[in-house]
């Protein structure tokens, strides 16, 4: 009985075995069934979003998940084909992302699968001849897994993932599955990618229509052109927008209208060609990208500008016959996308448009101020033959009837009636001329000048200042202080624009019979108590030179009145 006993045993053993081996196999096929649906559960999530930024990152999610990595991250390759222009991660926590810093741009390992857009897999990342470790406050990583991201034929990004969770790292099973994913998310990536072209292409076409119906519902070229950059910001995703023109003289850019961002030293500013990414667009007549505006290295001439900004593109307005009327710039944030050639075809074809409507613009203002001047001159000439000839005849008249006069009280009263009328007619003939003046006239008569300087600073204020003139400006006013008076009113403007952010300006010139007073007077903030008084004393110094005077006030309701005063000399 003894010697059975090992014999009933083996069998039991055996049938252990194969159970134990039966049940590993259950196992295995249980978790490759497991890992089919959460794979096919993973390609249909990512395949249900149509927005790319919601699609890249269901993407790096579900490869997280699949492959059971600790860390996944996917780059997005930039324009260059050199480097990271997008990097999206899991695993960190917002603080140690910001304690990490910047995002990756391609460099050692990350940059071997954009140079080799090949499935890579290691067992320690850090013995692999690219690596060149990991920056300050990283997360130590060791199993590494990398691949290629398609797009048709065009390698869109990389998917990363490091240290698999309770095994020593990633096999062929993970790189075969997350192969499997790389395949969907490039058909989901494209697909998304179309839908967002369809959409912006839209947008555009709408912002197209909308510019068109203000242009033809009588709006101003300023209120077109601010239109033109919110919109321009709006579906770009851009911070700031400036819309620039070329200056007469064709040397450089004039910052016609700024939004969005820090105005300070952007509208109103003259810039070169040279230096500048508006002056390469202009200069080239097609547009011009960079990757961070305040850092490259092309455009050194206005990087201050733009400090703490990123991405920009700069586009021609009016490409025709090679000449370009101007330029829309476009920046980004830092840390944002770059601006690719899939936005800025439509955003090429949207500058024509605008630019087309900018000219329609100038030519209906050149059309309106034709029949402003049309209409002065009936006036002048109704007022010479007309007016004049008529008050000219009444007071020889009654220069004439004054020497029948007996008494002393009533003769002086039509003598001075008399020259109340004389003084008339020199009022009248002042006011003739200054409608009479054209754009071609600009220095002959203190109207024509002080208009001129005022329709200037429309374009720096965003807004028409008020004129109001009064006296024989043109006659009473000699040369040298007409010149002082131009000089002063041009810089109280400017320094309204500048610093007042003012939304109401007004100007009133007047010439008494012993003085020339010029007053503006603005809503803005007024003069801090520690501003820069280096203008003012410029001010200043020309009243005292004229034996003038010059006084900055602050209305109880706000902004700031200046006061320029200087004695006629006869």
């Amino acid at each position: 009985m003894r010697e059975e006993e090992p014999r009933s045993r083996l069998p039991q053993l055996r049938l252990d075995e194969l159970l134990a081996e039966l049940q590993a196999r259950i196992d295995v096929a249980r978790g490759t069934r497991d890992r089919v649906h959460s794979l096919l559960e993973a390609v249909l999530s990512v395949g249900r979003e149509l927005e790319l930024t919601q699609v890249l990152r269901r993407i790096v999610e579900a490869a997280a998940v699949l492959a059971d990595a600790k860390y996944a991250a996917l780059g997005v390759i930039g324009p260059d084909g050199d480097t990271l222009s997008q990097f999206l991660t899991v695993g960190l926590s917002d603080e140690e992302i910001a304690r990490i810093g910047p995002y990756p741009t391609g460099k050692g390992l990350l940059g071997e699968l954009i140079r080799h857009p090949q499935p890579l897999r290691l067992d320690d990342l850090r013995e692999h001849s690219a690596s060149t470790g990991c920056p300050a406050h990283h997360p130590e990583m060791r199993t590494f897994l990398g691949l290629p991201v398609r797009v048709r034929d065009e390698v869109f990004g990389n998917i990363y993932l490091t240290d698999k969770r309770g095994a020593a790292g990633f096999d062929d099973d993970d790189e075969s599955v997350i192969a499997t994913l790389a395949v969907a998310a490039g058909v989901a990536i494209d697909n998304a990618r179309l839908y967002e072209e369809a959409q912006r292409q839209q947008r555009w076409l709408t912002a197209t229509a909308e510019i068109n119906r203000r242009l033809l519902s009588g709006s101003s070229r300023t209120q077109v052109v601010e239109l033109i950059a919110q919109r321009a910001c709006d579906i770009s995703g851009a911070r700031q927008a400036d819309v620039l023109t070329v200056l007469p003289a064709g040397n450089g850019l004039h910052v016609e209208l700024s939004f969005g961002g820090d105005l300070t030293g952007r509208a109103g500013a003259d810039i070169p060609l040279e230096g500048t990414i508006s002056g390469a667009a202009c200069v080239e007549g097609a547009p011009v990208t960079s990757h961070d505006l305040a850092e490259d290295r092309r455009f050194p001439a206005r990087a201050d500008r733009y400090a703490g900004l990123g991405p920009a593109v700069a586009v021609p307005l009016g490409r025709a016959e090679g000449h370009t009327e101007g330029v829309l710039l476009l920046v980004r944030g830092p840390g944002e996308p770059e601006f690719t050639e899939r936005e800025t075809d439509p955003l090429l074809a949207f500058a024509d448009q605008a630019a087309l409507a900018l000219e329609l613009a100038e030519r209906r203002r050149d059309a309106e101020q034709l029949a402003v001047l049309e209409d002065r001159d009936r006036i002048a000439r109704d007022l010479h033959d007309l007016a004049i000839q008529r008050l000219f005849a009444t007071g020889m008249t009654l220069q004439s009837a004054s020497r029948f006069i007996d008494h002393p009280g009533a003769s002086d009263r039509v003598l001075r009636a008399v020259g109340d009328l004389d003084e008339t007619i020199k009022i009248i003939r002042s006011t003739i001329f200054g409608l009479r003046v054209r754009e071609a006239g600009v220095g002959q008569g203190l109207r024509a000048r002080a208009v001129h300087v005022v329709e200037e600073a429309h374009s720096a204020l965003g807004f028409a200042p008020r004129l109001s003139m009064e006296g024989l400006l043109d006659t009473d006013v000699p040369p040298a202080v007409a010149d002082h008076l131009v000089a002063v009113l041009g810089e109280a403007l400017s320094n309204a624009a500048r610093h007042a952010k003012a939304g109401r300006v007004e100007v009133v010139l007047q010439a008494t019979g012993s003085q020339v007073v010029l007053t503006v007077q603005d809503d803005g903030v007024g003069i801090p108590a520690q501003g820069r008084r280096s203008g003012l004393r410029n001010l200043e110094e020309r009243a005292r030179s004229l034996g003038g005077t010059l006084t900055v006030t602050a209305p109880p309701n706000g902004g700031t009145t200046l006061n320029w005063t200087a004695p006629l000399e006869h």
